[in-house]
């Protein structure tokens, strides 16, 4: 498409992207100077639409960022009161004492909040000081410069036919270019990834690791409702087929999140991560605060893991990546909310010396020291063996080891098994289907569990069905000729939305099915294709998931 001829349009600084990440670094930049043009490029429908997570949030980012956030009537009010760690089994719980946890797991100072409201309120807080954003923009394309550096992207590019050719409504978009660049697209976006592997960011870092979130919002009986309440578990429904919890975060207005996270670096590819989570709610205590509720909202996302020692570099020629896109998520503590918040200031305030420096198009390595050596690191480094050590030794051991680990990196700056790599990749750590025992999974009961395509009803997400796949396959063959035979075709499963499938349909050779018009954006299939043969792509603006509250 490069023949295409599409305005352009010149700013100071471009964000794709509207979560905290991108919303910090662009009102961080107005702080710097009011007389900066910057633009926020957003991909849903409204800012906090794409936005999911769990989330208990530690306002240290929003601190940094915005010291009188409460007093400007911030969404975030629910402070935690009670924190709980349990481990399952099938039919019963043990809860760990509070005290065997280290300081950094303690909740206390912290919010339940729904992110998606805390972003829209960050949006206003921007728009205020004359930020520009522009919802349903999504960026297909990173433009380049005549010395190979970032110089803007495509947004906005609308009206395509289902084989990539413009339609009668075609509109082409349009150029935005930016003295430098930030990517704050979230976790395995299509520009990071192109970023990633054109400057070879990743050379010196360890393989990034994954997980898949998914989460439901219920409305629960008012008097099982205890405000300020996190619950944390392990264990059932997992056992040894995978890594990974659930969280229940009790919200205001008798509203609760439960959520599961599944660990992609599984090896068993019968394993069903969806119906892992809806499993789960059948646990006599999680159903016991579920009965009489109802499910209003499901969402998933995939959540990063590598945790420090997988941040990629991430300045590169005119650009950042800010956030999810360079992996800053606390693993143990389930937290990155902060971290994308302080990795938007930083990138604020590197872009602001080389625009105060006449400087546009270079590398602003002071980020990548920034992020190494301030908040970021200060946070991940000494938590960084924890996601190897529980991929090594299991639930058990890796609880073990990890809080050993965790514990000294914590009080005395001193982690005993150094930094551990975390090996294969989650797509390589997939095993050959023949090697494991199918897993057979009860039928959800439409009460506490439900099927896939149900929930994902209530995640209210459209796409327009003329316009061309954007889970794009390297080689169309490989899934039934490769992946059926020999994994057992994982992405009927890996999938928490139901967009892939094998179609059997009399004597004929299986058919694999893409339904993109389910797709959630969380990326789990760019992750965890063991033929690494997907390509999760924007669809065009403004499509996708419509999250409310989430």
């Amino acid at each position: 498409m490069s023949e295409i001829e599409r305005e352009a349009m010149d700013c100071d600084v471009v964000i794709v992207g509207a979560g905290p990440s991108g919303l910090s670094a662009a009102i961080r930049l107005k702080q710097l100077d009011p007389d900066l043009n910057v633009v926020v490029l957003e991909k849903g429908s409204e800012v906090g639409a794409h936005i999911l997570s769990g989330a208990v949030m530690d306002p240290a980012g929003l601190d940094a960022l915005i010291p009188d956030w409460k007093e400007r009537g911030a969404p975030i009010t629910t402070a935690v009161k009670q924190d709980e760690f349990f481990v399952l089994g099938e039919g019963g719980e043990v809860r760990l004492p509070n005290a065997m946890m280290p300081p950094l797991m303690d909740n206390h100072h912290c919010y339940i909040v729904s992110l998606g409201n805390v972003c829209r309120w960050m949006a206003e807080q921007a728009e205020a000081m004359g930020v520009e954003i522009f919802p349903g923009m999504a960026c297909s394309e990173l433009v380049y410069g005549e010395n190979g550096e970032v110089k803007g992207v495509v947004a906005g590019e609308f009206g395509k036919n289902a084989d990539g050719t413009p339609g009668p409504a075609y509109e082409p978009g349009m150029i935005l270019n930016g003295k430098y660049v930030f990517i704050s697209e979230g976790v395995r976006g299509s520009l990071a990834k192109e970023a990633i592997a054109k400057y070879g960011l990743d050379a010196d870092s360890d393989v990034p690791k994954f997980g898949l979130g998914m989460k439901e919002l219920w409305e629960i009986d008012p008097a099982k409702h205890r405000e300020g309440t996190v619950t944390h578990t392990m264990g059932w429904p997992l056992g040894s087929n995978a890594g990974g919890g659930s969280f229940i975060y009790h919200m205001e207005n008798n509203q609760v999140c439960v959520g599961f996270v599944v660990h992609l670096n599984y090896a068993n590819p019968h394993l069903f991560p969806y119906m892992e989570f809806q499993r789960f709610k059948h646990h006599p205590m999680v159903a016991e605060l579920l009965k009489g509720g109802k499910r209003v909202a499901y969402g998933a996302r995939a959540i990063s893991e590598g945790g420090f020692q997988s941040i990629p570099q991430s300045a590169f020629p005119g650009g950042l990546l800010l956030g999810c896109s360079s992996g800053l998520i606390n693993v143990p503590r389930i937290k990155g909310i902060h971290n994308a918040m302080h990795s938007g200031k930083a990138a604020a305030e590197a872009a602001f010396e080389g625009l105060q420096a006449g400087r546009e198009g270079d590398v602003l390595a002071s980020y990548d020291d920034a992020l190494r050596s301030g908040p970021v690191g200060k946070d991940l480094k000494p938590v960084r063996n924890v996601k190897p050590l529980w991929s090594k030794f299991g639930l058990v051991g890796g609880l073990a080891l990890g809080g050993l680990d965790m514990w000294l990196g914590s009080t005395v700056g001193w982690n005993p098994f150094g930094t551990m790599k975390h090996g294969k990749t989650d797509a390589a750590a997939t095993g050959e289907a023949s090697k494991f025992e199918p897993i057979a999974y009860p039928k959800p009961d439409g009460v506490l569990s439900f099927d896939r395509l149900t929930n994902v009803s209530f995640s209210f997400t459209n796409h327009e069905e003329s316009q061309p796949c954007h889970l794009r396959l390297a080689d169309p063959a490989v899934p039934v000729k490769t992946n059926l035979p020999k994994f057992a075709g994982p992405s009927a499963r890996y999938c928490p939305a139901g967009v892939y499938e094998f179609v059997e349909e009399d004597d004929k050779a299986p058919r694999f099915v893409i339904n993109f018009q389910n797709c959630v954006h969380c990326k789990t299939c760019d992750i965890k294709d063991p033929s690494q043969n997907i390509t999760w792509t924007v669809p065009q603006g403004g499509d996708g998931p419509n999250y409310p509250n989430m």
